[in-house]
């Protein structure tokens, strides 16, 4: 079942990916460049981290062609209707919350404690968009005041990994974990809900003391 809640990841990340550069402009060399960043990225730092070797995309082989399809078929397109540019936000939900829950299941299986399995749930979701975002020259929401993104992968991790342990059919809990992830996403960029700012220290008041 992760296997195949997987794929859907990559597409949900890859079709994420794609967009955003073609909202930068870029050909289809980088179409296919950030897609496979955004649908990779936080997967091979966790893969990385749990020596899992090979890594799933190298694993998988038929994830980098599907990825590549994408990107010809959108590269090909003439122009991309203005309403699925305003709808970037919807695959960024759908791959983190899939992504999150799959890291979340690999981590555990690996062996590791509920904490570190919601820590390296977090990082699959997350870290692709945010190689993403750095390619095309933004400020990854992730390192910046943004309605919540993070919050709401580890949040779902835990609903995923309890639900887990309470019953018996894994789907409940993956469907579970899903569904709070991209519902919490959704609704932080609908009502812009955010954490609060840390303020900044003043060197000249630091200086002062």
């Amino acid at each position: 079942m992760l296997q195949f809640i997987e794929l859907l990841a990559v597409i949900a990340a890859a079709t994420f990916g794609v967009l955003l550069a073609r909202r930068k402009g870029m050909d289809f060399v980088g179409l296919y460049s950030v897609a496979c960043m955004t649908a990779f990225g936080g997967g091979t730092l966790r893969d990385l981290f749990l020596d899992r070797h090979p890594l799933f995309w190298i694993q998988h082989e038929h994830y980098p062609l599907i990825v590549f399809g994408l990107a010809a078929a959108t590269s090909l397109a003439r122009r991309i209707p203005k309403v699925v540019e305003r709808a970037l936000y919807v695959p960024d939900a759908l791959g983190l919350g899939l992504f999150s829950v799959v890291g979340t299941g690999y981590a555990l299986e690996g062996g590791t404690s509920w904490f570190i399995a919601c820590l390296l749930g977090t990082i699959t979701g997350t870290f692709g968009g945010v190689i993403g975002d750095v390619v095309c020259n933004e400020l990854p929401s992730l390192f910046r005041s943004a309605p919540l993104y993070a919050t709401c992968s580890f949040l779902g991790c835990w609903v995923y990994l309890l639900l887990r342990s309470m019953f018996p059919q894994q789907i409940v809990a993956v469907a579970a974990g899903i569904v709070v992830i991209v519902l919490m996403r959704l609704a932080a960029i609908y009502w812009d809900i955010r954490l609060p700012e840390c303020r900044p220290t003043d060197p000249h008041e630091r200086r002062a003391r």
